[in-house]
């Protein structure tokens, strides 16, 4: 796996690909459909599959905060693209001089003169280009002067229903898990590296391993019944805060996790957290007693859950939580608490909707 940081580290080994472009994120079931879709080109053409993405994600880059969050960081987003057949990522910085390119220009300057791409596979709603007159048309009109296949993406349904990163996020929010696992074709986790912290935890009695989380918009934000695994593949029952600790007061968001049965210091290790069931939002308590006392009711609700949850399910039950890894994922129906994702209005530079196309 090649990951390519701007056109200009483009090898010229690295040219003739078949490719796509879009945000990814989450590299759900659908995006699955669509890498195998080239995989299948890529494996005619005897070349390799190149997806293209855009850091930051452009619709971060107009509505800051109030972009959707993201459902993967980059590095996860890599790590899952090559794990579906992705021999290339080029990663394009999404800024002033790439939203001004015209239609044509993104074209020529991106697909032919930079990856010098054989066969391209699209959203036929794929937009791009700040005189907004990209679009699957004049890529296939392109293609048939320069000689590249131009195809749209194949869409992918769950319950009749499109795969979107939209539609993950929402289930998210609502506390579903286990359907959105359904749609990512895996429990959704959250990923980072232990680091030291204020060490409050300690001096009441629940020590906590500190994940830092970007200053993104958080997917999911309050406290849940949780499993970590740790860096040698073993698993705890934990209770996890995401989220901004307002009771302490945090400048930047953590991801902080108390595993149940685990003594042992984690400082420096990668952990994998598998949210399973939402206890509670964030609050903010008088003083550490009163978070302390809450903390004991969260570690014996996510217990019984963690712990007894499994033992109740029916055979289906059983054999659908093997499928997510023996996690007892909560089925929860989209509630009150559901946090709707975030839309911005169309900007004039319609690259926005580009990155979208294979998104949703």
């Amino acid at each position: 796996m090649h990951v390519i940081r701007g056109l200009h580290n483009l090898r010229a080994a690295q040219r003739g690909c078949v490719a796509t472009i879009g945000n990814f994120d989450g590299v759900h079931r659908g995006h699955q459909a669509i890498l195998q879709q080239c995989r299948e080109h890529a494996a005619r053409w005897r070349v390799p599959l190149t997806v293209v993405v855009f850091e930051p994600q452009p619709r971060e880059f107009f509505a800051g905060d109030q972009a959707p969050p993201r459902l993967t960081r980059l590095r996860e987003k890599v790590r899952l693209l090559r794990d579906f057949g992705a021999e290339q990522v080029l990663v394009l910085p999404f800024n002033d001089t790439l939203r001004s390119l015209t239609g044509r220009e993104f074209i020529d300057q991106v697909l032919i003169d930079g990856l010098g791409v054989k066969h391209l596979v699209v959203g036929d709603d794929f937009r791009f280009g700040c005189d907004r007159r990209g679009d699957f048309a004049l890529l296939a009109e392109v293609g048939r002067e320069q000689g590249f296949g131009v195809e749209h993406t194949r869409t992918f349904t769950v319950d009749d229903k499109r795969v979107s990163s939209t539609r993950v996020r929402t289930l998210l929010a609502s506390g579903n898990f286990s359907a959105a696992a359904r749609l990512l074709g895996r429990p959704y986790s959250l990923h980072g590296r232990v680091v030291r912290d204020q060490q409050l935890g300690r001096t009441i009695g629940v020590p906590t391993a500190n994940l830092p989380l970007l200053p993104q918009p958080l997917t999911l934000r309050g406290v849940f019944a949780v499993v970590a695994e740790l860096e040698n593949g073993e698993r705890y029952p934990a209770v996890a805060n995401v989220g901004f600790r307002p009771t302490v007061g945090s400048e930047r968001p953590t991801l902080e996790v108390h595993l149940l049965d685990f003594a042992g210091d984690l400082y420096g290790q990668r952990m994998t957290v598998y949210p399973c069931m939402r206890l509670r939002g964030e609050v903010k308590f008088d003083d550490l007693e009163a978070l302390k006392a809450q903390i004991e009711r969260d570690q014996a609700r996510a217990r019984d859950y963690l712990t007894v949850a499994i033992e109740g399910q029916n055979s289906a039950e059983r054999a659908r939580a093997e499928q997510d890894y023996s996690l007892p994922l909560a089925t929860a129906p989209l509630g009150r608490e559901a946090i709707s994702s975030n839309t911005i209005s169309s900007d004039s530079y319609s690259a926005d909707d580009a990155a979208d196309a294979n998104d949703g």
